[in-house]
């Protein structure tokens, strides 16, 4: 059995309090093509950045994860990237 792609998306969200709703509501929307989420941003004890990056790790199908880029990518404030890495 050969081994699935890893695709990865990188999403950059600048001030994640404003886009928060319509961002969360498109991954809800792709939750079934997302295997893995991790969301990371700047955070003390007197300071949360409104800045903010999300690594999702979809299941091997590209066109969905090329469709989430661009829907991603429509709304402003945020910048979405994929990475693929294949298997040989």
């Amino acid at each position: 059995m050969p081994m699935q792609n890893h695709i990865i998306l990188g999403v950059h969200i600048t001030d994640r309090i404003h886009h928060v709703d319509t961002v969360q509501h498109l991954l809800t929307e792709y939750g079934c093509s997302i295997k893995t989420r991790l969301g990371l941003h700047e955070t003390d004890a007197a300071f949360c950045s409104p800045n903010g990056l999300i690594l999702l790790e979809m299941v091997d199908d590209t066109a969905k994860a090329d469709e989430l880029v661009g829907r991603l990518n429509a709304i402003e404030g945020v910048e979405a990237k994929k990475m693929v890495f294949n298997h040989p």
